[in-house]
């Protein structure tokens, strides 16, 4: 664990859930994320359920985040996406993109030293890594 504390952190290693975290932090801060990730988790554990979903549980969970008619609808096709498409990078899935791709390559395949964040928080866990390496 860094010390910045990134959502993703916990779900080191698991890309689905830190794709997940990654949509879910569009628009949004990372306390109303966390606010409603294990219970999410708890109900979703994975790529099926979460294609399995039933649209109305799964929009009230995501009602504090806002945009929840769009999130559930996004959350389900990448989702189902993730289990179906022959991708390569996640930024060939539904409702990733730069963000997502970026946290992807550093959290789940350590291929940090080849990307260069524009996030904040992920430019700060990215510098911290290079340090790391370097200490």
């Amino acid at each position: 664990m860094s010390p910045f504390n990134l959502v993703q952190e916990p779900y080191f290693g698991d890309e689905w859930k830190i794709l997940i975290c990654c949509q879910l932090l569009n628009m949004t801060t990372h306390m109303q994320v966390r606010n409603i990730l294990h219970e999410l988790f708890r109900k979703y554990p994975g790529p099926v359920s979460m294609v399995h979903a039933k649209e109305d549980e799964l929009k009230d969970l995501l009602r504090p985040l806002g945009f929840y008619n769009k999130r559930a609808k996004t959350l389900v096709r990448f989702s189902h996406e993730y289990l179906t498409k022959k991708w390569k990078t996640a930024r060939e899935l539904h409702g990733i993109g730069k963000y997502g791709d970026d946290a992807w390559h550093i959290f789940c395949v350590g291929d940090w030293k080849n990307i260069e964040p524009n996030d904040q928080a992920l430019n700060k866990y990215h510098t911290w890594l290079w340090k790391c390496e370097h200490a």
